[in-house]
């Protein structure tokens, strides 16, 4: 399972690696599913700051380094 041919951002190339998914993301954070897929394969979507909060505090389930940088450019 790694994004099955489509363009992935850093986000979506770190969920695939991890088997995690769209749907389970989007459960954790509160977030529209559209959101989630927009941020996951399209690279010129840049979240607001509380999305990425939201989306950094469901993935340090995960991982607890994970951090900003790995997926956007500050």
């Amino acid at each position: 399972m790694f994004g099955l041919g489509k363009p992935r951002t850093k986000l979506g190339k770190w969920m695939d690696q991890r088997g995690i998914k769209g749907s389970w993301l989007s459960e954790k954070t509160n977030l529209n599913k559209c959101t989630i897929s927009d941020l996951t394969s399209k690279g010129e979507h840049a979240p607001n700051q509380s999305t990425m909060k939201k989306i950094l505090k469901a993935l340090r389930q995960i991982d607890p380094n994970v951090k900003v940088d790995d997926f956007w450019d500050m």
